[in-house]
């Protein structure tokens, strides 16, 4: 899918920082938080709810009343007269969450969107399903993150096992996912100096934490929490998790818990709410994947293709990339069939190092590659991100 008139106005977007699994943000409700947020965004940027006319919201990982989904989050922001859909397509919640926007835009079903994902891995539902047929009438249940994390339906593995199967298939070594992850660490720490000087260009800090009543503040977030530090010595020294394998902890991603906001919208209207007129940032292409199952991390390659395609470039046509990296061998696996430098992807940070809380996870990444294209310049920039089921979401957009 191509997109004409579909943009976005520079510094309409936002992120929280990202925080571990049961660290500072575990108490809240994702859907609260996230709307709390979005006001505090709009109200920072003399933004007023009634300008949208409709919203697009993403949410993997269900919460209390979640079933009311996108209306109640509406109304929470102050947009009292719009709804929309509440999308919900694993890790590539985000990226659809932008293109179910975008096709909106596109057709003039609606003139300013804006896109809010959020999720909470921590403390996750505990569920239990009814099943009048087991023995004794005993139903069914489930941990919504731990269980799924553990077991696909389908293709019946874990999700570390999709990246020990590609491992295998191509010969990667724990030496190179260790290399990627130190990369990917340096990379990070970049984003991390002046005082955040680069995350605070899309990220809201401080951020001052409330507790569950959204009445106290009980902690101020200065940054991302729970990033692990990173050395060549530390990550050698750390074993596969699964026997004889060569995934460890320190090459593949951690749950995390956080949310963003990202402004969808026309051009005239993008040039009336950017920061800066000078700057435009168009949504160019999309496209997805679905590899044989078992094999995950792949996914990100023909995703990546098939959106390149749909926007008439190739890989050498474009100046900042991005990936959704659960695990380095993700970004060595693409580095090798795209043929590309492992320094010259995810500059400035990944999930890979941030961590991973589903739905918002992309959109983030999609944020700073937009601010790195703005540092470079401009240029076309591409994100690709894997999701559970062996698939895979990526966009093509542009700064100029």
């Amino acid at each position: 899918m191509k997109f004409e008139n579909v943009f976005i106005p520079y510094g309409g977007y936002w992120s929280s920082p990202f925080s571990k699994w049961q660290g500072s943000l575990g108490h809240l409700h994702s859907m609260v938080f996230a709307a709390d947020m979005a006001k505090n965004f709009l109200t920072g940027k003399n933004i007023a709810p009634d300008i949208f006319d409709g919203v697009t919201f993403g949410i993997t990982i269900p919460q209390k009343s979640s079933f009311y989904g996108t209306p109640w989050l509406a109304g929470m922001i102050g947009a009292v007269d719009i709804t929309g859909p509440t999308i919900s397509q694993a890790c590539a919640t985000s990226v659809k969450v932008m293109v179910s926007s975008a096709l909106e835009i596109e057709t003039g079903l609606h003139n300013n969107i804006i896109a809010i994902t959020a999720d909470k891995t921590s403390n996750s539902p505990h569920i239990y399903y009814p099943n009048p047929m087991g023995i004794g009438g005993i139903g069914d249940k489930e941990d919504w993150v731990l269980d799924n994390f553990g077991r696909d339906p389908f293709a019946r593995n874990a999700m570390i096992q999709t990246a020990e199967n590609v491992a295998k298939a191509e010969n990667i070594s724990k030496t190179e996912q260790d290399d990627m992850a130190l990369l990917r660490y340096e990379q990070y720490s970049e984003a991390t100096k002046d005082n955040h000087a680069f995350q605070k260009k899309y990220m809201i800090l401080p951020l001052e934490v409330k507790d569950a009543r959204g009445k106290k503040v009980i902690k101020t977030l200065e940054g991302d929490e729970g990033i692990f530090p990173t050395t060549k010595e530390g990550l050698a020294k750390l074993p596969p998790v699964m026997k004889d394998g060569s995934v460890s902890f320190g090459s593949q991603t951690f749950p995390a818990d956080g949310n963003c906001g990202i402004i969808i919208t026309t051009r005239e209207n993008a040039q009336n709410i950017s920061n800066d007129k000078g700057i435009k940032i168009q949504l160019i292409s999309f496209g997805e994947a679905r590899v044989p199952a078992g094999f995950m991390p792949k996914a990100v390659v023909p995703a990546a293709e098939k959106a390149l395609s749909e926007a008439g470039k190739t890989i050498d046509d474009i100046t900042a990339i991005k990936t959704h990296n659960p695990f380095a061998i993700n970004d060595v696996y693409f580095t090798r069939k795209f043929n590309v430098k492992p320094e010259a992807m995810n500059n400035y940070g990944s999930p890979l190092i941030y961590g991973h809380p589903q739905a918002p996870t992309g959109t983030r990444a999609i944020l700073e590659l937009i601010e790195e294209l703005v540092i470079k310049g401009g240029g076309y920039g591409l994100f690709s991100g894997c999701a559970a089921g062996d698939t895979a979401a990526a966009i093509v957009l542009k700064v100029n």
